[in-house]
Parts: structure tokens; sequence; C-alpha cells
């Protein structure tokens, strides 16, 4: 991934664990918007690491995650960003007003980490978010080229 540039969008991710979609949020970021985005992702209640299903899914797309680690919200309190999207419930209700023009956005994503069965029917619930989120982040990113 290319570094940010400095007038780069900043953005931030927001989850209840910060384990599945936002950190698969971060990495379709990352991929998809270059250096026109700096992008970070938190959960309001951190798993404390990334589920290993998430990591397949971008294995299977060939999206880097070297960088992914699961993250506090309270790291980012004091950043500024230009946009926060919450991509669950709970993380919109749990979401704190960050400093600066922060514009929010929620994407209502059901959580791939309830998915049951065997690792295949639950991979496919994960590519299925993996998807969703590539068609909004997609459509995010041509706003911000209008």
């Amino acid at each position: 991934m290319a570094e940010p540039a400095p007038d780069s969008v900043r953005i931030l991710v927001v989850c209840t664990g910060n384990s599945c979609r936002s950190i698969l949020a971060e990495a379709l970021f990352r991929e998809l918007g270059g250096d026109r985005v700096a992008v970070d992702s938190a959960g309001s209640e951190p798993e404390g690491a990334v589920n290993p299903r998430t990591l397949d899914v971008l294995d299977e797309a060939g999206v880097g995650h070297d960088w992914a680690r699961s993250k506090s919200l309270s790291e980012f309190l004091d950043r500024e960003f230009d946009h926060v999207i919450t991509v669950c419930d709970n993380a919109a209700e749990a979401c704190p007003n960050f400093p600066g023009p922060a514009v929010r956005t929620h994407w209502s994503i059901p959580d791939p980490a309830l998915a049951r069965g065997t690792v295949e029917e639950q991979l496919i619930v994960y590519r299925a978010t993996y998807w969703d989120l590539e068609k909004r982040i997609a459509g995010f990113l041509a706003t911000l080229d209008a």
C-alpha cells in the first residue's frame, strides 16, 4: 500500500470487537483508496485479536493485512478524522464524538463472527461481508472523487 498523502482523507472505521468487519473495511480502504486515504479501525470493546476467518478472506482476495491488529477506540480519541464510519449497530451507539470535522456514517452490517457451521460455511458469510463492504467502500471513495 502506498503511504497516505499529506492531504489524504482521514477515516476511522469502528465496530464492537475490531476483529472482523472493521478490519475488513480498513483493509479495503487501504487497498482501494491508496494514498487518497489514511485509514484506521478500532473497537468499542476490542477482541484483542483479529478473527482468523477475516484473515483467510483477505488472503483469498490477495489483500495485505500485516498491519492488522485489534485496537481500542481509546487509542484514537485525541486524533481528528474527516470521516468516522461505524459498521455495526452496537458501535454506532457506543461511538464517541471525535474532535474536528468528522462526518459520521453508519453502515449496519451483520457480524460474520456469528456464523455457524463448517469452516467453509462460515467463510461464505465472511466473503459476503467482504463483498458488501467492497461495494460500499467503492461507492464511498467515488464520492471523494466527485
